[in-house]
């Protein structure tokens, strides 16, 4: 930790002042062409490294270090019968982005996630000892002042959205990564992705992630950004997967989204619509999902720290009748973890709730934020899932429907541009449906504390 500290330290003084790291969710978005006639420096002498005579031809090397200290206390409502359970996590990352001219770019990293001290031992999304993250290669097919297509082929992480169907999943240990083929198209206010990826299965070894070898994710992303309004999304998601847990049963699923999002983030009023219909085959029976969401808020810009208060309600469709031969359980493919809280042991899947929230910019440096979230199920003929979709408590014919409410706060300290301290509490007080199905059920306590390098 003070290895950590001392080196974030020692870059903030190293740095130039006109130049300034612009981390990224992705770090193969990031872009440090402009390095090239900066001060030579120790940090941009690995920020751009020129191989060639030619301006474009340089190399950009980076990583991270991810220390997170958790205390679980009660996991799944106290049904394991642990009590307290502290564990560390860590994920270490480094990568290498190679630009041959202008039109071609190769990008690798290498990860390795580790977990100690966990009472019942690594969660799948816990460990992965070593493993590659992305490798791939763009090649801009078209380019010009108006527009541009490149094409990506490889290993690669995908974020769509909000995240809630495609997420790269940046709260859990491990993020989540594909292997294949994907077309990205640029236009004025218009962006077009197409893609076509093979998904893998997770061994805590070294390199021996298996990839499912077979497309079982497809699809397209489109959005325009509209001046003044805000931006529009539309988008086309296909899934197939094997064995696949429901209450109604197990089985092969084949599942088709289509969807829309209308959103403005920044000063005055604040709003996210986002809504999803599903249709495919599951048990030889059809499948009849949806979503919908609504999160509207106001930030104060003119108030000191900037105050945004918002309150969202979800509706995600769960399945009304078992055996019925229609599947109304949502799918929420690959979302982010967090998306219900920090920790969430709910996820978004035959669910109803109401969650407000606030947050404050304590100084320049320093955010707070405030949720509540009350969870209801929304058929009571369905069960609980889990954040990654999978069932965690079937309805066991009960007819209540109030899970729970969660009370979160959190604290995000960005110490400088390199490292960030954030920790957070989360209290979960169980309702009538888990009292009802769970003997001896306890209320959920979660805290946790992640201190973040990168550079």
């Amino acid at each position: 930790m003070k290895k950590l500290i001392a080196i974030a330290l020692l870059l903030q003084i190293f740095i130039p002042a006109q130049l300034s790291a612009q981390f990224k969710l992705m770090r193969f978005d990031e872009d440090y062409a402009a390095y090239k006639d900066s001060a030579k420096t120790f940090y941009n002498s690995i920020k751009y490294i020129p191989l060639a005579e030619k301006n474009n031809n340089y190399l950009s090397v980076g990583g991270e270090a991810r220390l997170e200290f958790v205390d679980f206390n009660n996991e799944d409502w106290g049904r394991m019968d642990i009590g307290s359970n502290p564990f560390l996590i860590q994920r270490y990352n480094v990568h290498a982005d190679l630009h041959l001219g202008s039109r071609v770019r190769i990008f690798g990293q290498l990860r390795s996630a580790w977990e100690n001290g966990r009472k019942n031992g690594p969660r799948p999304i816990d460990e992965d000892h070593l493993n590659i993250q992305n490798l791939f290669i763009d090649v801009d097919i078209l380019k010009s002042d108006k527009e541009k297509l490149t094409v990506r082929a490889g290993r690669q992480e995908l974020d769509y959205g909000s995240g809630r169907l495609i997420s790269v999943r940046e709260g859990p240990n491990l993020r989540l990564y594909f292997d294949g083929l994907k077309f990205m198209y640029k236009r004025g206010n218009f962006r077009s992705d197409a893609f076509m990826m093979a998904a893998s299965e997770i061994i805590p070894g070294a390199f021996d992630n298996k990839s499912s070898k077979s497309i079982n994710l497809w699809g397209s992303y489109n959005t325009l950004i509209i001046p003044r309004s805000g931006n529009l999304e539309l988008y086309y998601l296909g899934i197939h997967r094997k064995d696949v847990r429901f209450e109604d049963g197990i089985s092969d699923e084949n599942r088709h989204t289509l969807g829309g999002r209308f959103w403005r983030y920044g000063g005055g009023f604040i709003y996210n619509f986002e809504a999803a219909y599903q249709f495919g085959n599951f048990n030889k029976g059809n499948i009849s999902a949806w979503t919908a969401s609504a999160d509207i808020g106001y930030m104060f810009e003119n108030v000191k720290g900037k105050p945004t208060i918002n309150l969202r309600n979800d509706y995600i469709s769960g399945d009304s009748n078992k055996g019925d031969g229609k599947l109304g359980t949502f799918n929420p493919l690959y979302p982010k973890g967090g998306y219900f809280g920090f920790n969430p042991q709910i996820g978004p899947v035959n669910l109803i709730d109401i969650h407000p929230y606030a947050t404050v910019d304590l100084s320049e440096k320093i955010t707070v934020q405030a949720d509540v979230v009350f969870n209801w199920r929304y058929s009571t003929q369905d069960g609980i899932y889990r954040p990654s979709g999978t069932l965690n408590l079937p309805s066991s014919n009960s007819t209540k429907r109030y899970i729970g409410t969660a009370f979160l706060g959190s604290f995000n300290y960005k110490i400088n541009k390199f490292l960030t301290f954030n920790t957070g509490i989360q209290y979960f007080n169980t309702g009538a449906f888990i009292n009802e199905v769970i003997d001896n059920h306890k209320d959920g306590l979660f805290i946790n504390s992640r201190i973040v390098f990168k550079f």
